[in-house]
């Protein structure tokens, strides 16, 4: 039996798929299995019995990602789950940024009582006249699962397309719109475009995307939108963009102290993923890769180790192993088999950065001595027995 913990509110339908052979748990101590959404973990000790981290959504810096790799505890994300979700939001984030309904909406409010209101309205009005998105053009910075979907959202909304991204899957070109242009120089979306809106993760290479280069790049009066991270936009520069008039709105689901009460930005409290079907698709994928994990020794969305399946196990043994990435760990595990008598019926080997992880499926059972024979050698992280 498999104890499970949620950090966080997790919703229902996604539990509701753990197999009879898990049981929830308050104590994260003693969990095999933690779903988390918010809730920070770098000070959270990991225990020896913790397998593995369900992210139920994208962004994992509330996790010790690199701690839990040198452990052997797989970190998984739930990529695109929300997709749709932030991609509304990213859309209404431009109307916004476009015609004052903020402000409209504000000043109705102060109408309370007013029987004239109808009147007062239509000469107010204009006081709040913006323009359409229509024909306007579009940058987007990242074309992952939510880039894409704005880009294709944008595009039908009638807006000029381009869209930047060196990594782009095949996948995704294939299902991002044939009117949405791919450029291949990112200051190309900086010169051009009367909006920019920016999806990429938050790494070393990502921080500071949008900085005072950038933006003196950048057409006057342009909008920015960051609906990813809120290190993607150098706060400095933008508010200095902003004071000068090269900005003219900033539209942030990331509410920080610098971006706050300016009369030029828009600052939503975090409602990307905020949607009940987002939670409900970030709980499910959540909950089925973590299953599947566990039960099978599969992986599939992990931010610390690679891709790695063979299916449900039909033979008697299946043993994982964490390792490094390094030379000849192969031929050592299966000489260690060979030795012992037990024939290797299936087995894939994937690595990811200076990690790796190993697959083996077995004629026999590998037992206690076997499994402390494959830990003992040199580069191995942690060795689980599936089967």
């Amino acid at each position: 039996m498999f104890k499970y913990t949620c950090l966080n509110p997790i919703a229902r339908l996604g539990l509701d798929l753990m197999t009879d052979a898990f049981v929830e748990t308050d104590k994260y101590e003693e969990a095999n299995a933690v779903l988390v959404r918010s809730a920070k973990m770098h000070d959270m000790e990991l225990g020896e019995e913790l397998l593995a981290i369900a992210r139920a959504g994208a962004g994992v810096n509330n996790i010790p990602v690199e701690e839990c790799a040198k452990k052997g505890i797989v970190v998984f994300n739930t990529p695109g789950a929300n997709a749709n979700a932030v991609k509304e939001l990213v859309i209404a984030g431009m109307l916004l940024a476009s015609r004052d309904i903020i402000g409209g909406v504000n000043w109705v409010d102060t109408q309370e009582g007013n029987e004239n209101v109808g009147a007062a309205a239509e000469k107010q009005k204009k006081q709040y006249a913006g323009e359409e998105i229509y024909g306007k053009k579009l940058g987007v910075i990242g074309l992952g699962a939510i880039g894409a979907r704005v880009a294709n959202a944008a595009s039908g909304l009638g807006m000029k397309v381009l869209g930047y991204d060196p990594y782009i899957s095949v996948d995704t070109a294939w299902n991002l719109s044939s009117t949405v242009e791919h450029i291949k120089d990112i200051n190309e979306i900086f010169k051009n475009c009367d909006f920019i809106t920016v999806h990429v993760p938050l790494t070393a290479d990502t921080k500071n995307t949008i900085d005072d280069k950038a933006i003196e790049l950048m057409k006057d009066g342009v909008v920015i939108l960051n609906f990813s991270r809120d290190g993607l936009v150098n706060e400095d520069a933008l508010l200095k963009g902003l004071e000068n008039g090269k900005i003219k709105k900033y539209v942030t689901d990331f509410a920080t102290p610098g971006v706050i009460g300016n009369e030029d930005t828009i600052v939503i409290p975090h409602l990307g993923a905020s949607t009940k079907e987002a939670e409900d698709n970030c709980a499910v994928m959540a909950v089925n890769q973590l299953v599947n994990y566990i039960e099978n020794g599969n992986i599939k969305n992990s931010v610390n180790f690679p891709n790695c399946d063979l299916g449900v196990c039909e033979v008697a043994g299946r043993v994982g192993i964490f390792h490094k990435n390094i030379t000849n760990m192969i031929g050592q595990f299966t000489a260690i088999l060979a030795e012992a008598g037990i024939n290797i019926e299936k087995m894939t080997n994937q690595s990811k950065g200076d990690f790796a992880y190993t697959l083996i499926d077995t004629a026999a059972t590998v037992t206690d001595d076997l499994k402390a024979k494959i830990a003992a050698v040199d580069g191995v992280i942690k060795v689980r027995v599936v089967k």
